[in-house]
């Protein structure tokens, strides 16, 4: 069979249940423009972009200096889900280049755009927004960029080797290929908590080393010598206890939500016992090993920035409970109706809400942003 029409979104199993398959492939963020979208509720991945713009211009730059201001230039924005946030890293990137060419003298560069995700992303939405980035790009540089979609999972090969010139990838690399194996962690808990045994850390820690060995490996056959990738994590600032996670925590308080329709005979216990999220934080030391072990890339800034999903944007308890609700559904509902149904998720974002408003004042929060500037060998 041709190789092109083989579905590699993800790697699944032979013995994997039809459930566990449509799990898998609901690893994406709600589509279109609505309520629950995450087009509308994407703010926090907003403000991530904007906190990263110094390592991501800084980079661009010299990526330029040191490819001698070539005269075409790829750029790949993985993990780009849907909606106007698609496209402020390209546009960063792009305006950074026409600057330092206007700068330096020198004629700015045609330039490609690949936009990554899962097949099952809404790439509609996304490419939508095509003729106005066009558009204002000509405005404010007068250049264009020519846009494409890449659909994909990045843990396989996207891309032609010696392809790209700049990778971008933000709140993207923290998902992983699949659940781990073999994963034990029960009571009713989604992800790691304190109460989950050293088996669960490691299993999910084998996991992400795999899976970003991997990815690194991949992009490192694709991208040019002295290309650039950006990237940002959802991380966490803990080491000593790999388990603990802060009483916030989006995923624990998506456990607490889920266990209160349990209580309530909404959800059978065995049905969440079987739920995991296929997901890992790593802290500094793990990233910067699996790096190192890999071997591809130097690392040029690594940067640690506050996790902020916006309370103190909030006047009311409830406004702030209802607004990380909308978040979090925008980023887990496809994969919780494939698991769950539909009929539970209204009242389990209400839940949700209501335990978001109980924790508003936490401060020993160990979730955090992770930047990270890498240059190919």
């Amino acid at each position: 069979m041709d190789s092109r029409f083989i579905d590699t979104s993800l790697s699944y199993n032979d013995d994997k249940s039809e459930d566990e398959y449509a799990f898998v492939r609901a690893l994406r963020m709600s589509g279109g423009d609505g309520a629950y979208s995450y087009s509308a509720n994407s703010h926090l991945q907003r403000r991530v972009l904007s906190m990263a713009k110094p390592i991501l211009v800084k980079n661009t730059q010299e990526m330029m200096i040191n490819l001698d201001f070539p005269k075409y230039i790829k750029v790949a924005e993985l993990g780009c889900s849907s909606g106007q946030n698609s496209f402020l890293a390209v546009s960063e990137i792009i305006n950074t280049i026409n600057v330092l060419c206007q700068d330096a003298n020198q004629n700015p560069p045609e330039i490609d755009c690949c936009l990554n995700d899962l097949p099952e992303n809404d790439f509609n939405t996304t490419f939508k927004f095509v003729p106005f980035f066009n558009k204002e790009l000509m405005i404010a540089t007068k250049t264009s960029c020519f846009v494409y979609g890449a659909p994909g999972s990045f843990y396989y090969r996207l891309f032609s080797r010696n392809s790209l010139h700049f990778i971008h990838s933000s709140y993207a690399l923290h998902w992983l290929s699949k659940i781990p194996d073999n994963l034990e962690n029960g009571e009713g808990n989604v992800y790691i908590t304190s109460s989950s045994p050293q088996s669960a850390y490691k299993a999910y820690l084998n996991q992400f080393q795999r899976d970003f060995t991997m990815f690194l490996k991949l992009r490192s056959e694709e991208i040019v010598s002295s290309g650039r990738m950006v990237l940002t994590f959802i991380g966490r600032n803990t080491s000593n206890d790999p388990l603990y996670r802060d009483c916030c925590h989006f995923w624990t308080l998506l456990s607490k939500s889920l266990r209160d329709l349990v209580f309530e005979g909404l959800v059978s216990e065995s049905k969440l016992d079987a739920f995991n999220m296929p997901f890992y934080d790593p802290n500094v030391q793990e990233l910067k090993e699996v790096i190192r072990n890999e071997g591809s890339f130097d690392i040029n800034e690594l940067e640690t920035h506050e996790f902020d999903l916006g309370h103190s944007n909030c006047d009311y308890y409830y406004e702030a409970g209802s607004n990380e609700a909308n978040c979090i559904r925008a980023v887990t509902e496809p994969m919780l109706v494939a698991h769950f149904g539909e009929d539970i998720i209204d009242i389990l974002f209400d839940k949700y809400a209501q335990h978001v408003a109980q924790h508003v004042n936490c401060k020993n929060k160990t979730s955090v942003s992770l930047v990270i500037s890498l240059t190919k060998k």
